[in-house]
């Protein structure tokens, strides 16, 4: 597992904080089955051997999301060449890894890189599960859900750059974690965010 970076600042959580985020992240490792996560495995293991991200993958990806597929950007996105979407997401996945860059400012890149394929324009959502599967160890999911566990917390978002700052709050989480013993991946936090913020 990726220790937390020495950058990241724990936030001030308090203890009863925590204790909503520890508890939201046990509710979803005992309510959400092991499989879920299969479709994100699958995917990461391709991205793995070719180093880029096709139209197969993206799509794979916004069934494992449960993202809305009868859009434009969808239509556009199956119009394009699948080879000039891998040229866009080989970027994307190689700044993702790129462990001489810190990990929210290597989030916040990559989802600029992937910005000029339609349906990763406006929000995160779609671009977070991408990286999420290119960078597994590092990245980590965004959704409203994990906004407003976030917002439980006190921990504000930004409008602009939204991505970036996701993942240093993260990160930050991660360090709070492991001041507490826990190892946590970057994916436990969005976990624990996710339920967090469901309701």
């Amino acid at each position: 597992m990726n220790q937390p970076e020495q950058t990241a600042t724990a936030p001030a959580l308090s203890d009863d904080d925590w204790a909503q985020l520890a508890r939201a992240h046990e509710e979803y490792l005992t309510q959400v089955s092991p499989a879920y996560d299969e479709v994100l495995h699958q995917v990461s293991d391709r991205i793995g051997t070719s180093g880029s991200i096709g139209k197969v993958d993206i799509g794979a990806l916004v069934f494992w999301k449960r993202l809305q597929a009868n859009t434009k950007w969808a239509n556009r996105l199956g119009a394009m060449p699948d080879h000039d979407i891998r040229a866009v997401t080989a970027e994307a996945v190689t700044v993702a890894k790129d462990g001489d860059i810190p990990t929210p400012h290597a989030a916040e890149r990559a989802r600029d890189v992937l910005r000029v394929l339609p349906g990763f324009g406006s929000g995160p959502a779609l671009a977070s599960a991408v990286l999420t599967a290119a960078a597994p160890g590092r990245m980590a999911v965004y959704d409203r859900r994990a906004r407003n566990g976030l917002t439980k917390l006190g921990l504000e978002l930004p409008r602009e750059r939204r991505y970036g700052h996701y993942m240093e709050r993260v990160e930050q989480l991660r360090l709070c974690a492991s001041e507490r013993g826990l190892d946590w991946s970057a994916r436990d936090v969005d976990m624990a965010l996710y339920m967090l913020g469901r309701g």
